[in-house]
């Protein structure tokens, strides 16, 4: 330690009088090692790693040939690694990564970050991320079927002793309010056995905060930093909070960036590197929600996009609106790159916030107002930057089950007009997916992209309407206009008898998917009942 580091640390220390408020804590400075021994502690036989970066999600410096850095700590913000590749860090007491710490530490180790060298594997491997948005419980209820229906579907689809993934992202809402649910939530996500990192949404908020910038004092304390960034071999993830409070005002929040995150970023991406996927993400989605309604700010966005224009691959994820779609920003939302910005708007965790009819296991059916069923998504990622998507609904984690659902009327008179027909809700599916259809194995036809309603969710909202009592907990939801809805009609002209129904989609990550069902065409006479 040099001399100007210890007098300055030991001055700091000094200042620092019990019972007395301070402006920061008595922690300068730290190490960043390699803890070979896995202890937590920095032995004299464990180097430090040079070139690591460490933040107060303002400032950025880096390690130097030792190890060390220079930081004054803020008394509101936590500090933390910008995690580099070919490494892991240890878990804390609660499972979550160690990669930060708490402002209000004290003493000579406050500062110091533990590196363990990450686990041997190929250089072409990829890297498989789970993929959250909205968990969202709003009881301990709530707490156990995301525990059944997410978490232990995750665990039995991976081998004794593996995780079911090298990474894991929660993208908001980890809670519906009630923060105190907190450490319910990550004693479930942490029995996954993966490094699992968590963004804030609106439902994350300090109810009594009296400004932005005191509205995730809770979040941060279970969870860290509110905007970081962490590296793989495969990609960089930049993470932050994006959902700016505006106490007493109509609506209360709206998407944006505070000017320290921006500082942050502009840092960040300054020395990011290019030769890799870049990853965003975030709560509040990028694109407005509504025609007419600027739900991100649009100034922060065309800002935002700048800053990224300069690397190649880049995907957004986001979260908060309980559906499913894909947006391709371009010069209308303010992007300017070689080729549209892919948005991928995650489903949510919860569906329609645990509500609907309960199955057999007394799990709500929780399909999403769109049509889409509740699950996560499964994100892969190539060393050179390619990825792949997949929805998993809940209790599917492989992805066995076809991407998509199917909802066709049972039986038709036949010689009937044909003007009724099947529809495709395909999960992952986009304005550029090839959906088709074929009546009893013969040719397959187009079906047609229609953006309106899934009859299954609103076949719900009727049986909903006429039951006298709750079906569920709480009823599902109005159903909405679905981005990844395809029609087609249903032939009338053919025999009496059963016709079943194939459909298959060619999802851009996952190939051709298929799906089927059947209907019956019955002979009726005129004036005949």
């Amino acid at each position: 330690m040099s001399v100007s580091f210890a007098l300055s640390f030991v001055l700091a220390a000094a200042l620092a009088i019990p019972g007395q408020p301070r402006a920061a804590p008595a922690c300068p400075g730290g190490i960043v090692y390699r803890d070979a021994d896995r202890d937590g502690r920095h032995g004299p036989d464990e180097p430090g790693v040079a070139g690591v970066r460490v933040s107060d999600g303002v400032d950025i410096v880096e390690t130097d040939a030792e190890g060390r850095y220079r930081l004054q700590a803020r008394a509101d913000r936590p500090r933390f690694i910008v995690k580099p590749p070919g490494y892991r860090v240890p878990d804390a007491t609660n499972g979550l990564p160690a990669f930060w710490r708490t402002p209000d530490e004290t003493g000579a180790a406050c500062g110091d970050f533990a590196l363990w060298s990450a686990d041997a594997r190929p250089d072409d491997a990829p890297l498989e991320v789970r993929v959250m948005a909205d968990p969202q419980p709003k009881s301990t209820v709530d707490v156990d079927y995301y525990a059944r229906d997410i978490v232990e579907p995750l665990l039995a689809s991976s081998g004794p002793g593996d995780a079911p993934a090298d990474l894991g992202l929660s993208l908001g809402d980890i809670v519906n309010d009630d923060l105190s649910l907190y450490p319910a939530m990550i004693a479930q996500t942490v029995r996954l056995g993966v490094p699992w990192l968590h963004v804030a949404g609106n439902h994350d908020l300090d109810g009594g905060a009296a400004d932005d910038s005191a509205s995730l004092a809770t979040f941060r304390r279970h969870f860290g930093p509110d905007t970081f960034a962490w590296e793989t071999p495969q990609a960089s993830f930049l993470l932050f909070d994006d959902v700016v409070h505006m106490p007493g005002a109509s609506p209360s929040y709206v998407g944006g960036l505070r000017e320290d995150q921006f500082r942050f970023i502009e840092a960040y991406l300054a020395g990011a590197r290019r030769d890799r996927l870049l990853v965003l993400g975030v709560h509040i989605p990028f694109f407005d929600a509504a025609p007419g309604r600027e739900t991100f700010r649009h100034e922060d966005r065309a800002r935002l996009f700048r800053l990224l224009e300069p690397f190649d691959r880049v995907l957004l994820l986001s979260g908060h609106g309980h559906v499913q779609q894909h947006v391709w920003h371009g010069p209308s939302s303010g992007w300017h790159g070689p080729r549209p910005l892919h948005e991928y708007n995650v489903g949510a965790a919860c569906g329609a916030f645990w509500s609907g009819v309960a199955d057999a296991q007394g799990i709500p059916d929780a399909t999403m107002s769109d049509g889409t069923p509740n699950g996560h998504a499964r994100m892969d990622i190539d060393a050179g930057g390619d990825y792949r998507l997949a929805w998993l609904p809940a209790r599917d984690a492989t992805g066995e089950r076809s991407g998509m659902s199917l909802h066709a009327p049972r039986v038709l008179r036949r010689g009937a007009w044909p003007g009724f027909a099947v529809y495709a809700n395909v999960f992952m599916g986009d304005a550029d997916s090839r959906v088709e259809y074929r009546i009893d194995g013969g040719e397959w036809t187009p079906m047609t992209r229609v953006v309106q309603a899934d009859p299954r969710v609103l076949a719900t909202n009727l049986a909903d309407d006429a039951a006298e009592t709750l079906r569920g907990y709480d009823r599902a939801p109005e159903a909405k206009p679905s981005q990844h809805l395809w029609r087609g009609s249903l032939p009338t002209d053919l025999a009496a008898g059963e016709h079943r129904i194939e459909v298959r989609a060619r999802d851009r990550w996952r190939g051709e998917l298929q799906a089927w069902s059947a209907y019956r065409l019955v002979e009726r006479e005129v004036g005949v009942e």
